[in-house]
């Protein structure tokens, strides 16, 4: 499941939602990512972080179908939010499901690596005195 959204969400609801339907998960594997207060030697205030929504709602299904190729998944979660995000706020969730662990540990990784590389979401970090954008990472 993906969500691209502006509100907040509850990780254990999620989670469960999804949980609750699929008795045969013995591992949940979660990664979330918040906004920090510095990066690149400055202080944060807040970002913005804007989408086209279609792009990525399409870029990643393509992610987590290949993640089911490669791993025995049963289940992907992925929420990430858009919009105006203060420091502490969480910014994504990617959640995991599996009959065993490792299958979990190495889907996360690769879907949260993707993320951060090539997802189409474009970044604003507000500063006390000025603004930058950023440039996806690794």
């Amino acid at each position: 499941m993906i969500k691209i959204q502006k509100e907040d969400f509850n990780i254990e609801v999620e989670i469960e939602l999804i949980k609750s339907s699929l008795p045969s998960v013995g591992a949940v594997t979660s990664f979330i990512g918040y906004v920090r207060d510095f990066n690149n030697n400055k202080n944060v205030n807040s970002i913005n972080l804007e989408v086209y929504e279609k792009m990525v709602h399409k870029e990643l299904t393509k992610i987590t179908v290949k993640a089911k190729q490669k791993w025995e998944l049963i289940d992907c979660l992925i929420i990430h939010r858009h919009g105006y995000l203060e420091v502490n706020e969480k910014i994504v969730l990617v959640a995991c499901f599996a009959k065993h662990r490792q299958e979990s540990f190495n889907a996360c990784n690769y879907i949260m690596n993707y993320l951060k590389k090539y997802a189409p979401f474009w970044k604003k970090e507000n500063y006390t005195n000025n603004s930058e954008w950023l440039e996806n990472t690794n």
